[in-house]
């Protein structure tokens, strides 16, 4: 059986790329994916964009712009029936940061699935997809702001869970505390010239 068949069958809302298959995708398997579910997820994450299952602009094209994408190399953008669509990166880039913050900061003794479950939502709040063409993952450059409030839900998970040492009271100004931020010093001052 072929994944166009696999689709037809099992009707999975959800398509996850990792086989650096070029190409996996086809036409056929994501007008499958579109007879499963209204909005599929679909998500050629192989990476490097030469090996991905499907471009993104042609699941876009192949879904009449019902696709929600993402993908494991730099996205992009593209449209379709007028809409703008931006494509973003999935990475752990997105989640490790905030999650390792959220985890020093609770002191927590180990990663729960909750706490994983907490980041991931914390992650997707960030992002509205119900508008045709939306990025479904908040953009790079706001990753601190991000990091941030992921850490902040994965410290709530923590003292729910019982695995924190520290309930922090204010856990938002606990997290901007912890936080690294870059200082250098102005060398300029020092140069000859």
């Amino acid at each position: 059986m072929g994944l166009t068949e696999t689709v037809d069958q099992a009707a999975p809302t959800i398509l996850l790329g990792t086989s650096a298959v070029e190409g996996a995708f086809t036409r056929p398997v994501i007008e499958a994916m579109c007879r499963a579910t209204s909005r599929p997820l679909i998500l050629p994450v192989s990476g490097p964009a030469s090996t991905a299952e499907a471009a993104p602009s042609d699941i876009i094209a192949w879904s009449d712009g019902r696709a929600l994408v993402t993908t494991g190399s730099a996205g992009g953008a593209g449209g379709h029936d007028g809409a703008a669509f931006t494509i973003r990166q999935a990475g752990s880039f997105l989640v490790v940061p905030g999650l390792g913050l959220g985890v020093m900061v609770s002191g927590a003794s180990r990663v729960t699935p909750h706490m994983l479950r907490a980041a991931a939502a914390a992650i997707a709040e960030q992002a509205d997809a119900s508008q045709p063409g939306a990025p479904l993952l908040p953009v790079v450059r706001d990753l601190r702001a991000s990091s941030a409030m992921l850490a902040e839900a994965v410290v709530r998970a923590a003292v729910a869970d019982g695995v924190a040492v520290f309930n922090p009271t204010n856990p938002t100004q606990a997290i901007q505390d912890a936080m690294w931020r870059p200082a250098y010093p102005d060398i300029r001052q020092n140069l000859p010239w």
